[in-house]
């Protein structure tokens, strides 16, 4: 009996040894009945120092699979010279790919066709009145030329409940913080 792990990465493999790129099935969207979190897919990133020891103005961000390899910089809004990616344009992309692979997941499964769609995430970075200290905020806006208003805004609706990146900025997410050994 296949797992919807197995299901999930089926697809994948046979993307890769034909050469073209495909979305994930729609079988991603099946529910899950367990009873605890199911690891689908995991991955670390490492973030170093760089020059002045400081993660967030000169560090280099590494991905276990050495796919993501790039400097990081503190944008000149912040006081450092920019020139670099900082961890705020990261999320950024990271919420606005998912978001709109999410999306597109639905909207394939209901049988609207979208195409040219966008998904842009702006981030801030900035005080939080509560704490006095820093805190996101995020504002996603999503266009679907072509696609009646209505029917465009149960299909963001249904996939802002759907996106895993919506539900951590809604709900938070499990995060275990602890000193490597």
């Amino acid at each position: 009996m296949s797992t919807q792990k197995d299901r999930a990465a089926a697809p994948a493999t046979v993307a890769g040894q034909s050469g073209s790129l495909q979305a994930p099935p729609v079988a991603l969207l099946d529910k899950y009945k367990g009873q605890e979190f199911e690891g689908i897919y995991s991955t670390a990133v490492t973030v170093s120092g760089g020059e002045a020891e400081h993660g967030r103005a000169s560090g280099v961000a590494r991905s276990d699979d050495g796919n993501l390899n790039l400097e990081l910089r503190l944008p000149a809004a912040l006081g450092g010279e920019g020139g670099g990616t900082n961890p705020e344009q990261l999320f950024a992309a990271a919420y606005a790919a998912c978001f709109h692979g999410a999306l597109n997941l639905l909207a394939a499964k209901k049988k609207i066709p979208v195409h040219d769609a966008t998904v842009q995430v702006s981030v801030a970075f900035g005080r939080d009145p509560v704490d006095g200290l820093f805190m996101l905020t995020a504002d996603v806006r999503i266009d679907l030329p072509g696609v009646e208003k209505s029917v465009a805004e149960e299909l963001v609706r249904s996939t802002e409940r759907f996106c895993p990146y919506a539900k951590m900025a809604r709900n938070g997410i499990t995060s275990i913080v602890a000193l490597a050994t």
